[in-house]
């Protein structure tokens, strides 16, 4: 079983863009820092009301972590969730802003966001991924386009 460690934004979007059911198809359990759940419920209210009583898939964990100098500039949520994910050490950290996504790299952690898991998703059937990035555009969610033309030729290629 791979050990999924998740931020708050690729959960955030997800729920939003009505694809959060990709992560139980591709993984079996997601965990979410207790700062994560709590960022999830200042989000819209559709990602309070998920959160408010999340799926079996999920747990919740506390992030019991010293004090780590590189981390302090990120927000409450990316540092717990790198923090979980270096405990165990995770096999995948879902996380989509990049000075947490560079300072989780920098420890080690694979990591990917919410493009790249929409990307894997439809890679294993389980959504067409230009409809899945014309949800996600309809967000806040904030895009390279040449990320989404890059992953949507490679999707194009493989099929």
């Amino acid at each position: 079983m791979q050990l999924v460690i998740a931020d708050t934004g690729p959960i955030n979007y997800l729920i939003l863009i009505g694809h959060i059911d990709i992560l139980p198809a591709l993984f079996r359990k997601v965990i979410l820092p207790a700062a994560v759940r709590a960022e999830l419920d200042e989000a819209p209210s559709a990602v309070r009301d998920w959160i408010a009583a999340p799926p079996s898939w999920v747990e919740i964990r506390d992030s019991h972590h010293a004090h780590d100098p590189a981390l302090e500039k990120l927000d409450a949520g990316e540092e717990a969730a790198i923090a979980l994910a270096i405990e165990p050490h995770a096999d995948l950290l879902l996380m989509d802003k990049r000075d947490g996504v560079n300072a989780a790299r920098r420890k080690g952690l694979a990591v990917t966001g919410t493009l790249g898991l929409l990307a894997i998703a439809a890679n294993a059937g389980l959504l067409n991924l230009g409809d899945a990035f014309d949800r996600i555009k309809r967000t806040n969610f904030r895009y390279r386009q040449q990320t989404m033309d890059a992953l949507l030729s490679e999707r194009s290629n493989i099929t």
